[in-house]
């Protein structure tokens, strides 16, 4: 449309708008357009929307490589639809790369689960993997239905920064999910950060960090500190603990 009839059109609604408020009528804010797109829920709650980029549905791992060795074959186990976390194979994650999203994801610790603190069903989400520093920004998986550990280490904390609200952990043997909304870093052409990367996450339904400003990546040892980076994988832990090994199902993505 040519740009004289686009500012003909806006000035007359402006000038509407205006005559509007002037009369005190509702319609002076109101508007109509841009008009938001159509996006089909899941069928049940939890199960993908229609705009989700599905990373696991039960049917293959295609969408997951191993950090370490991103060969063919080289992955964790898909038994009846779940995948369950292979420690020889170590870390996996995305071979798709992400910026702000909406993410989740489901867990099962195993019913049959030993070992205290830290290594019992120790896992975890890198909302963001990077090649570098803590290697990203990991919310944490642990059974701490009845297991303690340090808070800032403890099931829906951003590792070793902030503590969950709330302990909303199921028993072993039952599934559980996380509902994530992540705003990515952005950083200046220097390297130096402009703006700090944000978590909301609900644990079971349940609101665990809201609006978290992240520090920096999560490191176990030593100060959070951020390094330049752009869109990256989502990567799920194979944690070194001694402890029986856990799964995954129903993950998906909405990028924003």
């Amino acid at each position: 449309m040519n740009k004289k009839i686009i500012a003909g059109i806006a000035a007359i609604a402006l000038a509407t708008t205006a005559s509007y408020a002037q009369q005190g009528d509702p319609r002076a804010t109101e508007y109509y357009s841009p008009v938001p797109k159509v996006v089909t829920p899941g069928e049940t709650c939890g199960n993908a929307p229609s705009d989700a980029i599905v990373l696991f549905d039960g049917t293959s791992l295609d969408e997951w490589e191993a950090v370490k060795n991103p060969a063919p074959g080289k992955n964790w186990k898909l038994v009846h639809h779940i995948m369950t976390v292979d420690k020889s194979v170590g870390d996996i994650q995305t071979k798709k790369t992400f910026t702000d999203f909406q993410l989740h994801i489901e867990y099962r610790i195993p019913a049959n689960i030993t070992g205290t603190g830290q290594a019992r069903g120790n896992s975890g989400v890198f909302l963001a993997s990077i090649p570098f520093g803590a290697g990203g920004y990991e919310l944490q998986v642990l059974d701490n239905y009845n297991n303690s550990t340090y808070v800032n280490g403890q099931a829906g904390s951003i590792y070793k920064q902030s503590p969950p609200l709330v302990n909303a952990c199921r028993k072993p043997g039952e599934w559980q999910s996380y509902d994530v909304i992540w705003t990515a870093p952005r950083f200046n052409e220097d390297g130096t950060l402009k703006s700090p990367a944000r978590a909301t996450v609900f644990h079971n339904g349940v609101l665990v960090q809201n609006n978290t400003e992240l520090k920096g990546d999560t490191p176990y040892i030593g100060q959070p500190s951020y390094h330049k980076h752009g869109p990256a994988p989502i990567k799920l832990q194979a944690h070194g603990d001694k402890s029986e090994p856990l799964s995954y199902r129903n993950i998906w993505l909405r990028p924003l």
